[in-house]
């Protein structure tokens, strides 16, 4: 008798279990076909490869990527020619946006909570062979004779290239600080002058650049190990910067000379941007943008094998696969919540 129970009690664990699979949608993308951009910057492709296959994995089609520069991107999401696309940088992108982008359109999930740093570091045994703390000690004779090193008698620094955002901003502090016969902010390629930097930096030599999170540089040159954040002497934000004066003083920066780190850039969270009507009709593909989250170690990782040269799409979509492979327990939980979404 007890042998027919638990039979029975067996068969009926299987039935309910066998009805929940059948019951839930694995699916239910089936017949949509979806619209994704990209931005044009590289570090940002790695995200959109994730979704991608994310998205395949619910069911739907996912057009080819378009790359765009952010306001055509923007006006394209409002206007519904384009579903979404991961690399809304925020509050940075918020003077990019239409006037009725708020009608047509939203921020969803954080891709990276504070991932948009940007700054100054200088490597670390220099740091504390001259006790740098910030900008201003690019002012002292020592420091200006080791960081020149084409007889100048300025310090140079690996700076931003001509019509990058980044170069404004160093430009009014190089003003501001009073910085200007002190430092040269070197405006060449910026790839060309971080491979220099880095090969100066293995011979022993000190290296002072500009940087943004997430990027190779910071896989390449580890914050708090080989390179640190350093400050600005005070915030003084440009009149673009003024109004998210608050979040150029962030905290909780691995590698920074000080907690908070006055860093003299504004610190933006990198977020999904999509089509309000296209996470209505497609409540799955909206849970799964507002789950899909990555550690940025992750991604300066991924933008590093970019970077020596794993650069197609076809190189993207590896590296996307084998992330998945390395989390998959994480990844199947974003795809159950998208599906439970659905159902």
């Amino acid at each position: 008798m007890k042998l027919m129970k638990l039979a029975l009690a067996t068969i009926c664990m299987v039935a309910v279990l066998a009805t929940t699979a059948m019951a839930m949608n694995m699916t239910p993308g089936d017949g949509v076909t979806l619209k994704p951009a990209r931005a044009t910057w590289t570090s940002g492709f790695f995200q959109e490869a994730l979704i991608r296959k994310g998205m395949e994995e619910l069911g739907y089609e996912v057009d080819k990527v378009k790359s765009l520069a952010n306001p055509i991107f923007y006006k394209s999401v409002t206007l519904g020619d384009l579903d979404y696309w991961a690399n809304g940088w925020f509050p940075m992108h918020n003077a990019q946006l239409p006037k009725n982008f708020d009608e047509k359109a939203q921020l969803v999930g954080y891709v990276v909570k504070a991932g948009g740093l940007q700054g100054y570091l200088v490597s670390k045994r220099d740091v504390e062979k001259y006790n740098i703390k910030s900008l201003d000690d690019f002012k002292r004779p020592e420091v200006k004779a080791a960081f020149d090193s084409n007889g100048d008698g300025k310090a140079d620094l690996t700076a931003c290239p001509a019509g990058w955002g980044c170069e404004g901003v160093i430009a009014h502090h190089m003003k501001v600080y009073g910085l200007e016969d002190h430092i040269n902010p070197v405006k060449a390629a910026y790839e060309a002058g971080m491979a220099s930097a880095l090969g100066a930096y293995k011979s022993g030599k000190p290296v002072f650049f500009y940087t943004w999170t997430p990027n190779w540089t910071v896989f390449k040159f580890k914050p708090g190990t080989d390179v640190m954040w350093i400050n600005v002497p005070e915030i003084k934000p440009t009149e673009a910067q003024a109004p998210d004066e608050a979040k150029m003083s962030p905290t909780g920066v691995v590698g920074a000379i000080s907690d908070p780190l006055k860093a003299g850039f504004v610190v933006s969270d990198i977020r999904a941007v999509a089509n309000k009507k296209f996470l209505t009709a497609n409540p799955a593909a909206a849970k799964f943008l507002e789950v899909f989250t990555l550690p940025l170690a992750d991604i300066s990782e991924q933008n590093t094998r970019m970077n020596e040269g794993e650069k197609s799409d076809k190189d993207v979509a590896k590296h996307a696969a084998e992330w998945i492979s390395k989390n998959q327990d994480t990844w199947n939980a974003w795809l159950d919540a998208a599906r439970k979404a659905a159902n």
